[in-house]
């Protein structure tokens, strides 16, 4: 049995461990610290342990999930420095910004590392999670860090220097798509639907259509004739019809360079971050 210790029990890590016991980890296998009383509390709800001494939750653990702000990273690498070189265990970082350069110049020479990006979705079961490998990190250890990414929603492998576009895709995605349902329920409204209603049927068709584009994607996957996202638009769009003067006006308005200029100011802004 794995047994995963992490350090910090915000609510990324409370996700993971809540995602991780309801794919049938068992909650004694999760060890759970904190500067805080989180760890505790998080023990309480779930049935993980709670362990107040990250060295020893460190030594104990085949997994240290780094769980933590990213200006608190180097204080916690510096505490658990020596149980890190005695066991060995596999490091997987969440903590946004700390490239795996830095992670590894911060850890005992060797050290195992595996840096994953998930997205706030994953409160909810459906996080994209981004992960890339350090320079010892072999196969198995991807594999490792994936299953536990999976209990919490889809991962996809990616070269780290593509985590920047992986953040404008994915991690700042949902609050553009937030924005996007907010202003259908709006414009529900302005038709007469109330709010709360206008809601629920605009969250449902952009949930459909998400699934319907990852459908499609898997049949192309597979070999299949699956329909890539501009095929579906034009299934919907009828010659002459409704839906496609509400595109034509979208594009008037200009929605696609809009959506393509916010991934882009995303990039930017998180390479300026990163230094």
């Amino acid at each position: 049995m794995t047994t995963y210790g992490f350090i910090g029990a915000g609510n990324m890590a409370g996700a993971i461990v809540r995602g991780a016991i309801a794919a049938g980890t068992d909650p004694a296998s999760l060890l759970l610290t904190s500067a805080h009383d989180s760890a505790a509390r998080l023990a309480a709800q779930t049935g993980a342990r709670h362990e107040p001494d990250a060295g020893a939750l460190t030594a104990a653990a085949d997994v240290v999930v780094l769980a933590v702000k990213p200006r608190v990273v180097p204080a916690v690498t510096v505490r658990i420095s020596d149980a890190l070189a005695a066991s060995r265990p596999l490091v997987v970082s969440i903590a946004a910004g700390i490239g795996l350069a830095r992670l590894e110049s911060l850890l005992p020479e060797g050290a195992r590392v595996v840096r994953a990006m998930p997205n706030m979705a994953a409160g909810v079961g459906q996080s994209m999670t981004a992960l890339a490998a350090g320079a010892a990190a072999d196969e198995s250890d991807l594999a490792t860090a994936r299953a536990l990414m999976d209990s919490v929603g889809r991962t996809v492998l990616i070269a780290e220097e593509d985590f920047p576009i992986f953040v404008g895709l994915a991690g700042s995605a949902p609050a553009f798509v937030f924005t996007f349902i907010d202003a259908l329920a709006r414009a529900g409204v302005l038709g007469g639907i109330p709010k709360a209603q206008a809601v629920e049927i605009a969250a449902q068709a952009v949930l459909g259509s998400a699934r319907a584009v990852q459908v499609e994607a898997a049949a192309r996957a597979d070999g299949g004739a699956g329909r890539t996202p501009a095929d579906l638009v034009d299934a919907v769009c009828s010659p002459g019809g409704t839906t496609v003067a509400g595109l034509v006006a979208m594009e008037r308005a200009g929605f696609s360079s809009a959506v393509i200029e916010a991934v882009r100011a995303v990039v930017a802004a998180d390479r300026e971050l990163a230094g």
